[in-house]
């Protein structure tokens, strides 16, 4: 049974503010950067990029630490910092200002495919295709004014390949999703960040969890899925509350606009959407792309959207026109004191990585990157290899 989604009314053909072009391979990550004139991206080709918003031209010399794909980065609180996840399992700290490495953490035995911040500015997050987790302090304890303790260094999850990792935002809790070695299901497990204790498992995805993220007033947990579908959680009851399932291919990646009440998502289908998270309902028409998604993250005021596509290039989306065409301004205003429909679970709430391989049930495989991951993929599988075009959900 379908989720009761309905849609808003369609707007005309969306299009692009600005194109940033010269990357060698997909743009894995695209994240803003503090002032609202730049952005910062990542990809396949191994660099982080920093382009100018107005001319869309690149701006210095491209960020090198070897040559390994990287698979995403995200900016730190106070905006001086970004972190960085490879291909070879490191897990990089980078200044903003000298465009170089202050800080590289190793630890994971593969690929670490997702990156997150404390919301302090203390702790990086990371989560590895080796199916672990793990925590690292940004600063030394001699240097820090107030130094972590019983930081726990590192979860091993139960999962074949963590593809996904985030906070809470209190820092707390960390959510964790991926692969689980089936088919017919995937679960996203729930951790005591300082214990390393299961505190709950999210059951409702049937395929791979490719992305989360969580509102910042902690309430709802957000995935997204090789199903093809967009989920919501209550955090309180840690109870499925929604099922957003307009997207007809994998769902890459999400993003929530800084007043929580936006949701973005991306997916193999070659679009990027928004939703209105007070109501659950797509805000446009899908914004198209040329190729499938690996990204999105919204601006500090969330005026406009960054995405990073497999055609090699990021784009910026002007998230406050699509909003104007769908007569919906008001939801880049702080919310109302009122409680979310997506906060309230239904009875009518039933279900029906753009990254590393992707495995259906017809044992096919849909590479997004590079094909140094496939030796992971043919570990999880005792059938020959079949390549296909995206899967199409039903």
């Amino acid at each position: 049974m379908a989720s009761p989604i309905s849609k808003e009314k369609e707007t005309s053909a969306i299009t692009h503010r600005q194109k940033f072009e010269g990357h060698t391979d997909n743009v894995g990550g695209a994240i803003h950067l503090p002032g609202g004139q730049r952005i910062i991206t990542c990809s396949e080709d191994g660099s982080l990029r920093v382009w100018n918003m107005k001319s869309g031209k690149q701006i210095g010399d491209d960020w090198n630490d070897g040559d390994s794909p990287v698979w995403s980065i995200a900016l730190s609180p106070d905006g001086k910092k970004v972190v960085s996840g490879s291909d070879d399992g490191a897990v990089r700290l980078w200044d903003i200002d000298t465009c170089k490495v202050v800080k590289k953490w190793t630890g994971h035995t593969e690929a670490v495919t997702s990156v997150c911040w404390s919301r302090d500015g203390r702790r990086v997050l990371s989560g590895s295709v080796d199916g672990t987790a793990r925590q690292w302090e940004v600063e030394s304890r001699e240097t820090m004014p107030e130094p972590i303790e019983n930081i726990l260094a590192s979860i091993e999850t139960g999962h074949k390949a963590v593809y996904a990792v985030v906070y809470s935002p209190d820092t707390t809790l960390i959510a964790t999703g991926g692969w689980d070695g089936r088919d017919d299901y995937t679960w996203i497990k729930i951790w005591d960040a300082k214990t390393g204790k299961l505190v709950a498992t999210l059951k409702g995805h049937t395929g791979i969890v490719w992305c989360l993220a969580w509102t910042k007033d902690g309430k709802t947990l957000i995935s997204g899925s090789f199903d093809c579908s967009i989920r919501t959680w209550n955090t309180t009851k840690w109870k499925q509350t929604a099922v957003l399932d307009e997207h007809t291919s994998p769902v890459s990646a999400i993003a929530i606009s800084p007043n929580d009440r936006i949701l973005a998502s991306a997916s193999d289908d070659n679009t990027a959407r928004l939703w209105n998270l007070d109501n659950g309902k797509p805000i446009s028409s899908p914004i198209q792309h040329a190729h499938y998604l690996h990204c999105v993250s919204f601006s500090a005021g969330g005026k406009q959207l960054a995405t990073g596509c497999g055609d090699k290039n990021a784009y910026i989306w002007d998230v406050a026109v699509i909003l104007r065409e769908a007569g919906l301004d008001d939801l880049l205003l702080n919310p109302q004191a009122k409680k979310s429909a997506l906060h309230v679970c239904t009875s009518t709430c039933q279900s029906r990585p753009s990254r590393f391989f992707r495995w259906s049930t017809t044992i096919a495989f849909y590479c997004t990157t590079p094909f140094s991951l496939l030796s992971t993929a043919r570990q999880h599988v005792s059938q020959p290899l079949v390549w296909s075009q995206p899967l199409r959900c039903p």
